[in-house]
């Protein structure tokens, strides 16, 4: 019908010429119906009216000869490209090999082979590679001369290796098509990278979990996670429920974990009701919440500032209702308190339930104290806390210091305790030029380089960056020449603070200037 159509029009109008694209289509429509003989007169045609035929023409042509045993004939054109200076791409070799291994040349199938592979490494289209690699082995299949079902694993394998997880579930539709399934490894392979890949990912992986029930597929846990937080993250709370029943239906599966890992996914949905739901569900099913599960509904109630639901749950479990609380739960309960701005709660169960419990403050715990502390300006307090956590012996980490006072929080605390490192050095550092004073900043780090101290790189690149932000280049480029001074090479990252402060102009000249 097309051809008649086109025919009329350059009859009628003998000025007009189709476009490439035009007799592209017509030759592909007349091998896709085997009648390549057809598709070449189109070919001639469009020669004939000043038309160079491109890779897609002759790519097309020589499928179509091949698909009906014309392999002389594809041979032909696939020469006549190479003489018209027309470099074949992997998905023209692989089409030409579908035709010799339909001959049963399997020697001269071999030669291709290598070819198409050397092809495919130069190849810089990943979707041409692909629909290459899927010619070949379905070439590979249809002829016999690999198991259909190790082929396509190895298909798979090889498109999930590389991120292509959409693709690899057609290859999974084309197996079930010919009464084939794929293996339970290749299966969760897909179904996990597309619980990863947003919304279209996620629903295309439930919809394979569905489908895998069919032939018996069970997520391990690992999968049912990643597939759960998917759809909780795109809010789809029915489908991570059915999910997660299913799981729970299976004989010999840890239920409180299970139930666990779902609880830890509706934190993305930030409605611990739902949690709470749960966790009634979990009581129904004769399953004893443990302290991860309630962690992590207290943990829900405090991000959204429900901090009296969290407490009301802290204290049936103090009082033995529920399982003991650990030190994430008071962690954790700390700091809701804080940010709500409740001071003197927080302190109170900081300095008596915990010991009540047996229950030491971690690292993390004071960290959360401190930082609250300080975030609500009670430094004395947080002071008064830090010396504790001296007292005890508790190693403090790079959060610890991140208070607006952290010039004299040093002076007077941190470095007679001993206590510190280049992290530590780092994040005061940072914190006195987020203030802006830099000046302090520098005079710090070259107290330490007078100590005895040699502060690694990050220190330095801080500084320069904060610098940079103020605009001051001669202090930032003085900063570079004191670290090449005490023998630090700058980095990648002090190159890319210095090429903004230049916004992309060449840096080399200055720097030799200045240095």
């Amino acid at each position: 019908m097309t051809l008649r159509v086109l025919e009329h029009l350059i009859s009628t109008k003998p000025a007009f010429i189709p476009s490439s694209t035009i007799y592209n289509r017509l030759i592909n429509q007349f091998c896709m119906l085997s009648r390549p003989a057809d598709a070449r007169n189109v070919f001639l045609d469009m020669k004939s009216r000043g038309h160079h035929p491109n890779i897609v023409s002759y790519t097309t042509l020589i499928n179509g000869f091949g698909r009906v045993g014309g392999l002389d004939v594809a041979r032909q054109l696939f020469e006549e490209m190479l003489a018209s200076g027309i470099l074949p791409n992997s998905l023209t070799y692989s089409v030409l090999l579908k035709g010799v291994l339909r001959k049963r040349m399997v020697e001269e199938g071999r030669r291709m082979t290598n070819e198409l592979w050397v092809r495919m490494a130069s190849e810089e289209d990943s979707s041409m590679k692909n629909a290459a690699f899927a010619n070949l082995i379905d070439a590979l299949c249809r002829e016999g001369c690999v198991n259909e079902e190790f082929a396509y694993g190895q298909m798979i394998d090889s498109l999930c290796r590389v991120g292509r997880h959409h693709m690899a579930s057609r290859i999974v539709y084309m197996m079930r098509k010919r009464g084939l399934t794929p293996s339970v490894v290749s299966y969760n392979c897909i179904v996990h990278g597309l619980s990863k890949e947003g919304e279209g990912g996620c629903m295309r992986a439930y919809q394979l979990f569905k489908e895998g029930m069919e032939f018996g597929y069970m997520p391990p846990e690992s999968t049912y996670q990643s597939l759960v937080e998917g759809l909780c993250r795109v809010k789809d709370v029915q489908k991570a429920r059915d999910v997660t029943d299913f799981k729970l239906r299976r004989e010999g599966v840890a239920t409180t974990r299970i139930y666990n890992i779902f609880l830890y996914a509706l934190r993305l949905v930030d409605n611990p009701s739902e949690q709470l739901n749960v966790l009634v569900s979990m009581f129904q099913n004769q399953c004893r919440p443990d302290v991860v599960t309630l962690n992590t509904i207290i943990y829900s109630f405090c991000r959204i500032g429900k901090v009296d639901e969290a407490l009301k749950i802290l204290n049936d479990m103090l009082q033995g209702k529920f399982c003991t609380p650990d030190v994430v739960t008071f962690t954790t309960i700390l700091h809701g308190l804080l940010d709500v701005g409740r001071i003197k709660e927080a302190l109170d169960i900081f300095h008596r339930k915990m010991p009540e419990c047996s229950c030491s403050p971690s690292t993390v715990t004071y960290n959360a104290v401190l930082h609250g502390l300080c975030k609500l300006r009670s430094v004395e307090k947080a002071v008064s806390i830090f010396h504790e956590m001296v007292q005890k012996s508790v190693s403090a980490d790079s959060r610890t210091y991140t208070v607006h006072e952290a010039k004299t929080f040093w002076e007077d605390v941190v470095w007679p305790s001993s206590i510190h490192d280049d992290f530590v050095y780092a994040t005061v550092l940072r914190g006195l030029c987020n203030l802006g004073r830099l000046d302090e900043a520098c005079d710090f780090l070259y107290e330490l380089i007078d100590c005895g101290i040699s502060p690694g790189i990050v220190n330095y690149n801080i500084l320069i960056d904060g610098a940079c932000k103020m605009s001051l280049k001669r202090e930032a480029y003085q900063v570079v020449a004191e670290m090449r001074k005490n023998g630090l090479i700058p980095d990648s990252v002090t190159w890319r603070i210095l090429d903004k402060l230049h916004k992309g102009k060449k840096i080399g000249d200055t720097l030799v200037f200045i240095l």
